[in-house]
């Protein structure tokens, strides 16, 4: 686990998150662009503090072989997206079509 004071480093190449992004409408896709170059510029420290992010932990998703746990994240006013932390990487993994899938409800 890298330390909270280093900086936040993206991994956009989950085929499914890129998937989900591009399809975002373009002011939506505007808007998750610059929450990622937000994030970027952040530490992880920082970023678990951001009330705007509302970095959380989804107890109701198993997480997948090797990675401790699954958050969300704000990445646009209406949407969350999920991801999770590998060292100093931000590990994205999808976009939520709506608030209440990010945390496996229907």
């Amino acid at each position: 686990m890298g330390s909270n004071d280093t900086l936040v480093r993206l991994d956009l190449n989950n085929p499914v998150f890129q998937e989900h992004l591009f399809a975002l409408q373009k002011p939506e896709r505007h808007a998750a662009m610059d929450t990622l170059r937000k994030i970027r510029q952040l530490s992880w420290g920082q970023l678990y503090r951001d009330s705007g992010l509302k970095w959380e932990k989804i107890v109701s998703v198993k997480p997948p072989q090797g990675v401790d746990a699954i958050y969300s994240l704000r990445i646009t006013q209406s949407r969350r997206c999920t991801a999770y932390r590998d060292g100093d990487f931000m590990r994205l993994l999808t976009v939520a079509p709506d608030h209440d899938s990010t945390y496996g409800r229907k």
